[in-house]
């Protein structure tokens, strides 16, 4: 497919679509949510009666031949407020995990589960990092072992910063069944609602996103179907003896090929927060007097403005890039999916800042929303990849080099 910057007339609908949402519904809760900290059930339930919250519309998106469908939806979802964003979004994780390591037959079984119904939205949980393991995976701990006799896996370990964990009907787990062979001994297991041995641990507070629910889940002699190993035993006994006789390549590690597909998605996401506090802020410059003319005739505020456009524009198009990139089979030669991410949350974070510093003392208040937006932006230079790793991840591939 053709590159194009013009929307078509059903990206453009779609753009509105979530948009209206976002102001309608999202916009007037945002600040009741954060102060609360908990999960805004009913604006899930909201989304789910318009059709926002479902695997249709996440399938429908993800399929999109474009590839733009999702970072478009995203950007004005987050544009709303990131916490409520990210409760409604949060889910999709997990199914990218099925999705990406899963056999079509658990894509379809699973991940509908994870959203519920119309009248009983569920969320699920992607459980990855632990406490001694975030970046690097490969210090994993949680153990998969298999129970031959009874056709189960048990389950051990604790795992952190889970989006849902806990509350979620459904856990999507990743683990080590292989120690000696470190990241590439790793599977992932679904962990079907009501299972024995898993328990939420830890709630954080945190200093953004508050409206998203992110938690400790422990699992403790947690048994599961042999049938909820995502992909199957079979491919996993091939790719375990592949590796065991030091053949490179392969598939790759399961919690890294969810990323992979994700950080595109979440760089619209640090997009659409970024877009909303400048916006707040040109408003407010343009109409906030001092020495008896409006703040933005001041070139040190026009200027600022300018920057964060531009910045903006450029983040966008980085994301969109990377999202037409892996729709349309582009091998990301140099990890343009890691760029995509790296430069949206920066910019996010930049922006934020700067919106505040335009608003002045009003910028550091609660009764102005750029305060809560500059929180939120703060958690898109470290989830799903710090900064730090998205840099090693590029510098690593336009290199060639293994940098430390």
């Amino acid at each position: 497919m053709a590159v194009s910057f013009g929307l078509t007339e059903d990206q453009i609908e779609l753009q509105k679509w979530v948009h209206q949402f976002a102001e309608d519904v999202i916009r007037p809760a945002a600040h009741e949510w954060d102060e609360r900290e908990e999960t805004p059930w009913e604006i899930l339930q909201e989304a789910a009666k318009v059709g926002l919250y479902s695997i249709d519309f996440f399938a429908a998106q993800s399929f999109e031949e474009s590839g733009l469908g999702l970072p478009i939806a995203l950007e004005e979802l987050f544009w709303g407020d990131a916490g409520i964003g990210l409760a409604i979004v949060g889910t999709a994780l997990a199914a990218a995990g099925v999705s990406s390591n899963g056999t079509p037959e658990q894509v379809g079984e699973w991940v509908p589960q994870m959203f519920g119904t119309e009248a009983e939205p569920k969320v699920a949980a992607f459980c990855s990092s632990e406490p001694d393991a975030g970046s690097d995976v490969g210090a994993m701990r949680t153990r998969a072992v298999y129970d031959e006799k009874t056709d189960e896996w048990v389950l051990n370990g604790t795992k952190t910063w889970a989006t849902n964990g806990g509350i979620a009907d459904i856990h999507v787990v990743t683990a080590v069944v292989d120690p000696e062979l470190k990241a590439r001994g790793h599977a992932s297991f679904i962990v079907p609602p009501g299972t024995k041995g898993l328990s939420q641990g830890q709630k954080f507070l945190k200093h953004g996103i508050r409206a998203s629910h992110t938690a400790e889940v422990v699992l403790e002699d947690c048994r599961i179907p042999g049938s909820c190993l995502l992909g199957g035993k079979e491919k996993l006994d091939q790719r375990l003896a592949r590796a065991r006789e030091g053949v490179k390549g392969g598939r790759t590690q399961p919690s890294m090929a969810t990323f992979e597909r994700t950080r595109p998605a979440v760089g619209a996401q640090a997009v659409g927060v970024a877009r909303a506090a400048y916006e707040y802020a040109l408003e407010y410059a343009k109409q906030r007097e001092q020495f008896g003319r409006a703040i933005i005739e001041n070139q040190a505020i026009a200027f600022m403005l300018a920057d964060m456009k531009t910045s903006i524009d450029a983040a966008r198009l980085l994301v969109w890039r990377a999202a037409w990139m892996a729709q349309n089979g582009q091998q990301f030669t140099a990890a343009e999916g890691s760029m995509s991410k790296l430069v949206a949350g920066e910019t996010a974070v930049r922006v934020t800042e700067q919106a505040m510093q335009i608003l002045g003392g009003n910028g550091y208040t609660r009764d102005y929303p750029v305060e809560r937006m500059a929180r939120d932006a703060k958690i898109y230079t470290i989830f799903e990849g710090t900064s730090e790793i998205q840099r090693l991840v590029i510098a690593r591939t336009i290199s060639g080099v293994h940098i430390r």
